[in-house]
């Protein structure tokens, strides 16, 4: 895991980041509630929407935080559930649609750090499944290994990057431009097209 400043966001800041990285996130759930009959995709993709409209000082609609988080808990997958691993990915995005609702009224939350860490924490998980099945019988994977796979770099970069963006401004600007730079490869942080 790496880290970077989170608390020299302001809480604006904070949620820009963590909004842009869920843009990563989300495909997943998508893809595992196709896949398992599960969940609501739209539901969480209406919810961001709502969080990045609240983030945009034009629109900032009152959003019943309370409200939109039983709606979501209804809908955050138990990966013991199902024989995939898609839904620990899946499990991963909707704690960070959790983290993000909450945060909305919570302005002490750390949100950017939280889902920063559940963010990593998806593509460590899937790195680590994707070495050991290239891996031979009684291979150990190295901590170095993961970090040095293209999608943990990938990861890495694109956290680094949008942190620089957000950091240095408090404009509305910086809303189109945090996801274009999470969207402009047209992939998820596991490196699934994005529909």
């Amino acid at each position: 895991m790496f880290h970077l400043p989170y608390k020299k966001l302001s809480h604006w800041q904070q949620m820009v980041f963590a909004s842009a990285l869920l843009e990563r996130m989300l495909p997943h759930y998508a893809m595992f509630a196709r896949a398992s009959d599960f969940g609501d995709a739209h539901l969480l993709r209406n919810q961001l929407n709502l969080v990045w409209q609240k983030l945009d000082s034009k629109q900032s609609p009152k959003i019943n935080v309370e409200a939109q988080l039983l709606k979501l808990e209804e809908h955050i997958p138990s990966p013991e559930d199902y024989d995939m691993y898609a839904a620990y990915p899946a499990l991963d995005a909707a704690m960070a649609l959790l983290a993000l609702l909450q945060a909305v009224n919570d302005k002490d939350a750390n949100v950017a750090e939280t889902i920063s860490r559940l963010s990593q924490a998806s593509v460590t998980g899937y790195v680590e499944l994707d070495l050991s099945q290239q891996a031979q019988a009684g291979d150990t994977i190295l901590q170095s290994q993961i970090k040095a796979h293209p999608l943990s770099e990938w990861e890495k970069a694109i956290q680094n990057e949008l942190f620089d963006l957000v950091k240095d401004t408090d404009t509305q600007q910086v809303i189109e431009q945090a996801k274009s730079l999470v969207l402009e490869e047209g992939l998820s942080s596991l490196g699934f097209e994005i529909d």
